[in-house]
């Protein structure tokens, strides 16, 4: 019977009400602030290194992550896609990757697609770390027969754990274990940021036992495109070439790079406030006690809540659930609230926290999940018509 009231709900779409989006932290609108710096932005020809807009980012995130020089790019698949180019320069050569990471489950296989390097997974545990005992058994030795590892890739915050930031002590072994085998360590370093505030520490505290890094700033710090490679002179000067081939490339791109100045200055100071939500989201969830719903507060570390869904309820169902809008719903709630999540996995929803969401749109949320679970848990839903 519960499947039959699902989908009776499931059906009934309505475009009113609360409206409140946790999709991800990629759907938010740039601010003022930036609207004005892209308007006021003094640009040049990137291309030929004349972009004074773009030349200030860089030189301010390369500062930032205590590295020599930064490149802009539009995105972060591109970023990372560039980055493995960067360090493993033969065909055939080989990275060393967590399997539930964002560049080998997400950026559709580019590095073996257009970089012809080989993946080679090692197993993602649950805080977003590795094994090292099976990272360092899979470098590969010296033979004609196998592939040559070149790379290492990690991930901080890690997206598919829930936004789970990597401990300093991982990344000093990983750096010691590569540097024993003579490989190189890039981070997908999307939400890096969140991490550093998480920790409390300056970026350079991570950087420091990595040779390169992919920032984003279309994600947390809310501008609308944009990401940076970070690493070595000799490093850039490569990716300079491999971004060149892949199309990125893009002018009078300082309009762009004025909003990601912007980001970093207000956006990135602002972040703790994204962590306080997501924090009061997982508790709040963990509070109602209900069956249907809920969420770890403690696995909860920065921008992101996994809310996990009852084993019997399919999850795309769950999620259209709480977005959509209850025939009942105003006279129970004294308004209807749309509540927009990300079906993430088999049982759970993935909620991100942004500069768009207050602490008020945290309660009518929560208040929306409770509404459902109460018509779940108490049969409150209609039995569908024949």
């Amino acid at each position: 019977m519960i499947m039959d009231a699902i989908k009776k709900y499931s059906m009934g779409i309505k475009d009113q009400g609360y409206v409140i989006d946790f999709r991800s932290d990629t759907i938010t609108r740039p601010t003022e602030a930036m609207r004005k710096a892209m308007s006021e932005a003094v640009v040049g020809d990137d291309v030929f290194g004349e972009d004074p807009t773009v030349n200030e980012l860089q030189t301010k995130v390369a500062e930032l992550f205590k590295k020599d020089a930064a490149l802009f790019v539009p995105t972060g698949t591109m970023s990372n896609l560039i980055s493995l180019m960067s360090h493993c320069q033969g065909r055939g050569e080989e990275v060393l990757l967590g399997d539930r990471c964002h560049i080998f489950t997400w950026e559709q296989g580019g590095m073996a697609q257009l970089a012809g390097v080989c993946p080679n997974l090692v197993k993602t545990l649950p805080d977003g770390t590795l094994d090292l005992e099976e990272l360092e058994s899979k470098i590969r030795p010296s033979d004609i027969h196998l592939t040559v590892t070149r790379l290492i890739c990690l991930e901080n915050t890690h997206n598919a754990t829930g936004g789970r930031v990597i401990p300093l002590e991982f990344f000093q072994k990983v750096r010691a274990i590569a540097d024993k085998h003579n490989l190189k360590v890039h981070l997908d370093g999307a939400r890096l940021l969140n991490a550093c505030v998480a920790l409390g520490v300056s970026p350079d505290v991570i950087t420091q036992y990595v040779d390169s890094i992919s920032v984003c700033f279309s994600k947390g710090l809310g501008c609308p495109v944009g990401s940076a490679l970070v690493g070595s002179k000799d490093f850039i000067g490569r990716a300079l070439r491999h971004r060149k081939v892949l199309g990125g490339g893009m002018r009078q791109c300082g309009v762009l790079a004025a909003a990601a100045l912007v980001g970093l200055d207000q956006g990135y100071a602002r972040l703790h406030v994204d962590h306080e939500n997501a924090k009061k989201l997982a508790q709040g969830l963990k509070d109602l006690g209900s069956s249907v719903f809920t969420a770890e507060p403690a696995n909860t570390e920065t921008n992101m809540v996994h809310v996990l869904v009852r084993e019997d309820i399919p999850v795309m169902q769950a999620s259209q659930m709480v977005g959509n809008v209850a025939d009942d719903e105003a006279s129970v709630l004294g308004q209807s609230i749309q509540v927009k999540l990300f079906p993430e996995t088999k049982h759970s929803m993935r909620a991100v926290m942004n500069h768009h969401v207050t602490a008020e749109d945290v309660n009518q949320a929560i208040r929306k999940f409770k509404f459902i679970s109460d018509k779940l848990e108490n049969g409150g839903f209609a039995k569908p018509e024949n």
